[in-house]
């Protein structure tokens, strides 16, 4: 059964829009939206659950997701349409189920784009030591805005940005790998004991919030070519090169600092780099923070509005919301309705206590898409070339339920202590 998706749908106004995404582009996009701020954070907290043993609770959160971008990936390669899991779940489910999911996918994007907004803002102003209280929505206001006018501007040129801006929040990180390599001692990676199951996956269902992020990332599917070959290399490529980079880290910052580093809840990776490598290291590992945010931000306002975009579209918001810009062919209102949006949710400053919504409702989106792809194989909805096989067929869907399940369950028991273990600053739903 063929199912050209969305996009194709006469007089739909995903038809207007240009397909200018790649999978070198999508790949950016998918690995800038997972490595956000919390990779530079919770080393530290793995470490102070499990020690050295922490890269166990990576392998599960391996596992968890693994299973998840299978399901992303079919999904993926059998419907394009604006929105994403959104696209994909209305297509399997109809347009209720659809519009249940949008909204969630959307609010957990919106929040997490106004929560980084302001991390990002206090970040910068401590580098550059810009004390007035007037800074803050000033940086807010500029580093959204400026984001929301180059992707009005083209699709291709916020892709661009986004692979920009994963450059260079890859140089601090790739460095810290490399270079944090030569200062590791054995023993600081040497296990004392085996520690029991419970404890590694409860600290798995906590980490796993750092590897969230497909879910938005893929919500300009409508602007993706080739999709069924695209979205598929695109996800699996960019989430491989998330586990690589994070269990290294992990045990770079392990092996660098030892027991030391659970006590170093701030800036834990910029605490390994001023051990190994002085002051001048430490402050770059703080700019490279920094620059992650930037990056989560460029990707946000990139694909987020999307999703508004879809909703206008299928009329679950005002028609104007699908308009489409009659010259650059970008979704120009739905882009300034979701950065003005969350640039609002940031300026709050209200949004902190609502981050463990957002990663709920991330976690529902993910069931949700796990069976939608079912669903959609079940049915044998197809694009016009051949989707992507998962191997294990409807297995693999089932399992990805239970292990999100789960991963909830644990999240929950995780995130009762996540407040007394993060300082303020450190607080981001990525």
């Amino acid at each position: 059964m063929t199912h050209p998706g969305a996009a194709t749908r006469p007089g739909n106004a995903d038809a207007l829009l240009v397909r200018g995404i790649g999978a070198r582009q999508l790949a950016a996009v998918i690995f800038n939206y997972i490595v956000g701020a919390g990779i530079f954070v919770l080393p530290a907290i793995a470490a102070d659950r499990l020690g050295p043993a922490a890269v166990l609770a990576y392998g599960v959160c391996v596992i968890v997701v693994g299973l998840m971008v299978l399901c992303f990936a079919d999904a993926g390669s059998r419907v394009a349409g604006s929105g994403g899991p959104y696209a994909y779940v209305e297509a399997a489910f109809g347009p209720f189920a659809g519009f249940l999911v949008g909204v969630f996918n959307l609010l957990s994007a919106a929040l997490a784009c106004g929560a980084v907004a302001g991390l990002f803002a206090s970040s910068l102003s401590a580098l550059v030591g810009i004390t007035a209280p007037a800074a803050r929505p000033v940086i807010m206001l500029a580093v959204v805005g400026a984001a929301a006018i180059i992707n009005v501007r083209g699709v291709r040129g916020g892709a661009r940005l986004v692979e920009l801006s994963v450059l260079v929040k890859l140089v601090p990180l790739v460095g810290f790998v490399l270079l944090g390599v030569f200062a590791v001692r054995a023993e600081n990676l040497s296990w004392p004991a085996v520690p029991p199951a419970s404890s590694v996956f409860s600290t798995a269902g906590l980490i796993i919030l750092a590897f969230m992020g497909i879910e938005g990332a893929l919500q300009p599917s409508g602007e993706v070519r080739e999709p069924e070959r695209t979205v598929p290399r695109a996800a699996l490529l960019a989430v491989a090169g998330v586990v690589v980079l994070y269990v290294s880290i992990q045990l770079v910052a392990q092996g660098v600092l030892g027991d030391a580093l659970a006590g170093e809840r701030v800036a834990p990776l910029a605490a390994a780099a001023g051990s190994a490598y002085g002051p001048l290291a430490s402050t770059i590992m703080l700019a490279g923070a920094t620059a992650s945010m930037f990056g989560f931000l460029c990707g946000s306002v990139l694909v987020g509005p999307r999703s508004v975009f879809a909703l206008g579209r299928d009329g679950f918001g005002p028609r104007m919301l699908a308009a489409v810009h009659p010259v650059r062919r970008t979704p120009h209102v739905a882009i300034v309705v979701y950065a003005a949006g969350a640039l609002g949710l940031g300026l709050t400053g209200t949004f902190e206590r609502l981050a463990i919504l957002t990663n709920f409702a991330g976690l529902l989106v993910y069931i949700a898409v796990a069976l939608a792809s079912w669903a959609l194989r079940a049915r044998g909805v197809r694009l016009l070339g051949e989707p992507f096989s998962v191997p294990g067929g409807p297995v693999v869907p089932v399992l990805a339920c239970v292990a999100v399940a789960v991963a909830a369950a644990l999240a929950s028991t995780a995130y009762g202590l996540r407040n007394r273990q993060l300082p303020p600053a450190a607080e981001a739903p990525r």
